[in-house]
């Protein structure tokens, strides 16, 4: 998102980041003239955060660069979870979903590009976003094409909602309670918002859907959410080796983040409560 909301440099710019790799900068942009104007009257609340508040020369400078980092990498991730959720959307059609959980998922790619313009514009406020070299062909990952429309259907609603939105309402919901500035307690409370919905969602998918699912089926819905909870494990192994000892309350409070300890043990404890458990009620076995 290097540049977010300034002059963008085009989609289709060749990147490469200081490991080498190349690929395509992460930049946003807004088309503007009618076409922004419905977006906001869509979603009037994203005008309507106190934008402007939050100065960045109140805060040391390495705090300032780690937050500017922390929210460019929340709108990348946004961005991907909006194309996550498109992609389920698109699989519930195929495979004749109920017309009125179809209809609640069709909110939840608007929500993600809501979530995606607050966190660049977060970045924006403390000076700009930082750079994010990917590969749009390897955004998310898809379920394998020999499943049929159901089980497509189901593992992306296992891996996308009853494990990744499921896990993310209660530490949003946790950095949420640690902002104490306007600006990002405004910001994560939008999106704690909008993240209810998404997160009870896998769960009533699979009250529709278990009944239909073989014994093999569900043992395949068990892998996939063991990949995706190994991936999130691997996270918090990130998370646990960059602890930073210059964290203050004014830094989090401001900011819009958790201490890492207090993080990661909320991020475990909801990993059983949220995840594992839900999802061993409907008999679809975990071994992570």
């Amino acid at each position: 998102m290097a540049n977010t909301a300034e002059q963008p440099t085009g989609l289709q710019a060749q990147a490469v980041d200081a490991n080498g790799a190349v690929g395509e900068l992460f930049e946003l942009e807004l088309f503007g003239e009618g076409m922004e104007r419905r977006y906001r009257k869509q979603r009037p609340e994203v005008e309507a955060m106190p934008w402007g508040t939050m100065n960045p020369a109140d805060y040391a400078p390495e705090t300032v660069i780690r937050a500017r980092k922390q929210w460019t990498g929340a709108a990348f991730q946004e961005h991907r979870t909006g194309i996550a959720c498109a992609s389920a959307l698109r699989s519930l059609l195929e495979c004749r979903a109920p017309l009125d959980l179809i209809a609640m998922a069709t909110r939840f790619p608007l929500d993600e590009i809501v979530h995606v313009e607050l966190c660049a514009r977060m970045a924006m406020e403390l000076g700009g976003g930082t750079e994010i070299v990917h590969d749009p062909d390897e955004m998310i990952v898809d379920a394998p094409e020999n499943l049929r429309p159901l089980m497509r259907a189901a593992d992306k609603v296992v891996r996308y909602f009853c494990v990744g939105e499921a896990l993310s309402i209660p530490l949003l919901r946790g950095t949420w309670k640690a902002a104490k500035h306007p600006l990002p307690r405004a910001v994560l409370g939008r999106i704690v918002k909008d993240e209810a919905a998404h997160g009870v969602f896998g769960f009533a998918f699979l009250d529709w859907a278990i009944d239909d699912l073989s014994a093999d089926e569900r043992a395949h819905l068990g892998r996939a959410a063991d990949r995706t909870i190994r991936a999130i494990k691997n996270q918090w192994k990130s998370v646990e080796t960059n602890r930073s000892d210059a964290y203050n309350e004014k830094m989090g409070d401001a900011l819009g983040w958790m201490q890492s300890d207090a993080y990661l043990e909320l991020a475990k404890k909801s990993m059983e409560t949220q995840v594992r458990a839900p999802l061993r009620e409907f008999d679809i076995p975990l071994t992570e």
